[in-house]
């Protein structure tokens, strides 16, 4: 019991870190969350044939947690577009469970490498600012679903909300900024629970699993991750407000350089 609420206090304060840089500079969670769980889980001497399935599992787990807060103080702003989630939302379960079937199915060296690639990829946006160029107005039912099926298969390959990726979908859609990180914020839970459950059943009977974990969803990282973000973004917020953002921006994409590059390297 003493190692349990020891390895829950080394979660909080990891779940603190990610929770503030996440508020602080606007991004997802996920990709803060799975590196860092990724560096625990070895410290910790698990196999390293779960590590990375283990992190992005649990990393899905702690976003339906902390998605609720934000989701509801968007809400509270009027700022969701409650149609546009609505038309996203079936595209994004079926391609959230197609990715965790994919991910179920690769090694994790080979999960190490696409996260890193993809951190890369959100690590050169930040710094140049690349972002696609306004199209005309959101598509039709088809479009629709196709977006939100590539949006949630990789998402949940990768163990992210998909902010990532919503974002400039719904800017290039001609949605405002605002208004397009509320809907990404909304569109994150169906996301994450569909991602969740899938990991929980993928890992259900996978050997080597540590104590208190429900398939690849390990509890103790849960519950501190989950519970020291949702209390620490809001201050991150804030500190947003009074630092500059462009620096910020680039400070970040810095430190996800360094995370993906070491992806890379194994």
């Amino acid at each position: 019991m003493i190692e349990l609420l020891q390895t829950i206090l080394i979660y909080l304060a990891l779940g603190a870190c990610a929770g503030l840089l996440a508020g602080l500079l606007g991004i997802g969670g996920g990709l803060i969350i799975v590196p860092t769980l990724i560096w625990s889980f070895h410290l910790q001497g698990m196999t390293e044939a779960i590590v990375m399935h283990l992190a992005i599992g649990t990393s899905h787990a702690t976003i339906v947690i902390t998605s609720l807060s934000s989701i509801r103080a968007h809400h509270r702003r009027s700022a969701v577009l409650w149609p546009v989630f609505r038309s996203l939302t079936p595209g994004i379960v079926v391609g959230a469970l197609l990715g965790v079937a994919i991910a179920g199915a690769l090694p994790g060296n080979v999960l190490q490498v696409m996260f890193g690639v993809f951190v890369l990829l959100v690590a050169a946006q930040l710094s140049f600012g690349v972002a696609p160029p306004s199209h005309r107005g959101l598509p039709g039912t088809p479009g629709m679903l196709a977006a939100g099926g590539v949006i949630g298969t990789v998402s949940a390959i990768v163990g992210i909300g998909g902010g990532s990726l919503t974002v400039p979908f719904l800017t290039w859609c001609n949605t405002s900024i605002r208004k397009a990180v509320a809907t990404s914020a909304a569109c994150g839970l169906p996301i994450a629970i569909s991602s969740a459950i899938g990991f929980v059943i993928a890992g259900w009977n996978v050997p080597g699993l540590p104590a208190w974990s429900g398939g690849y969803v390990y509890g103790p990282a849960l519950l501190g991750v989950a519970i020291a973000s949702m209390l620490s973004a809001p201050f991150g917020a804030k500190l947003a407000h009074t630092l500059p953002i462009i620096i910020l921006r680039r400070i970040f994409a810095g430190f996800l350089t360094i995370v993906g590059v070491i992806m890379l390297l194994g």
